[in-house]
């Protein structure tokens, strides 16, 4: 079975993994938009759904739709103020689990690839030393299995689909990739990347918080 580029989202419940007057923390399952996309066959996603059981909800990042885990919400206007500052001048840190194709070797490294849009084929994005903007991944090893390993990855810019593309400037696609990974490779239930740590400062009072939210394969 391989990942399908049909829209099938996930029946799962919401999982709240933290919720006060300022923020709501989730555990975003792979496979649902983080936000609506174009067409009434896109609409279901994690900020409507949330936005049934929470009306005042404000998005402040996304995810990839294949990806899963930690994701933060505001609850008033000032937290997603707050909290988009932080995402914009890179004071969050996040923390990935991902499987990869092959052998990555050595055991950790930077990736410093600047990444744009690949506009004949978007929403694949592409490496472009001449118009990319800077893109920045610290990896490092956390096991090998067969024919794959997997990797603890810390993204220190937030481009679009950055993880995806840096790996596969490596080498080594993400295990179930629908857009970057082929062969063997794709012969997966799901992409294997998922976003185990977000750690920010609270909008109320800034004290440093992390969540967690362990990867699922």
């Amino acid at each position: 079975m391989t990942v399908s580029s049909a829209y099938c989202p996930p029946s799962a419940p919401l999982e709240i993994l933290h919720h006060d007057s300022q923020i709501l923390v989730v555990n975003k399952p792979a496979g649902l938009l983080s936000v609506p996309g174009k067409g009434a066959h896109l609409s279901d996603c994690l900020i409507s759904r949330i936005q049934a059981v929470f009306p005042e909800a404000l998005l402040v990042h996304r995810l990839d739709r294949d990806t899963s885990g930690v994701m933060v919400f505001a609850m008033t206007a000032h937290a997603q103020r707050h909290l988009g500052l932080q995402f914009e001048k890179r004071m969050t840190k996040k923390a990935y689990v991902a499987r990869l194709t092959g052998k990555l070797e050595p055991r950790s490294g930077t990736v410093d690839l600047p990444l744009i849009v690949d506009w004949p084929n978007r929403p694949l994005q592409k490496v472009c030393t001449e118009t990319g903007k800077p893109a920045h991944t610290d990896w490092k090893v956390i096991s090998y299995g067969a024919d794959e390993t997997r990797v603890r990855l810390h993204p220190k810019t937030g481009r679009s689909h950055q993880l995806r593309v840096h790996m596969l400037a490596l080498g080594h696609p993400i295990l179930g990739d629908p857009l970057y990974a082929s062969g063997a490779a794709l012969e997966h239930t799901r992409m294997m990347l998922h976003s185990e740590e977000l750690r920010l400062k609270h909008p109320e009072g800034g004290v440093s918080q992390k969540f967690r939210a362990k990867a699922p394969f």
